[in-house]
């Protein structure tokens, strides 16, 4: 059964092929993938390696965990499924919340005390 492997600490230069050559030296790699940012198109550093087997998963970790790929030091490690999110908030603001009334805290330019 195969064995999905977080990479984190990508280089920006690393591709899926690149990155696909290197684990195979541990085994049997069944994908490579690097996750993309949607905004800017590069790469967030981090992707996933599916290895076809258990062993080979095991052995990819002990080689590539710690050590440097394309000039970044790798963290690899069996990837754990993506947990539930809470719902994302739609509408209202961008999370500032100013409390007060709003008021602005001058006054209204004459005296009222006659």
């Amino acid at each position: 059964m195969a064995k999905k492997l977080y990479i984190g600490g990508l280089s920006y230069s690393t591709t899926e092929d690149s990155l696909r050559d290197a684990f195979s030296q541990a085994g049997a790699v069944e994908s490579a993938s690097i996750i993309m940012d949607k905004m800017s198109g590069r790469s967030r550093g981090f992707g996933f390696v599916e290895m076809t087997n258990d062993e080979d998963a095991e052995k990819a970790i002990e080689m590539w965990n710690g050590k440097e790929l394309d000039g970044r030091k790798l963290t690899v490690n069996e990837a754990r499924p993506m947990s539930e999110r809470p719902p994302r908030r739609t509408g209202g603001g961008g999370g500032f919340n100013r409390g007060g009334s709003g008021g602005g805290g001058f006054g209204g330019g004459r005296r009222n005390d006659w």
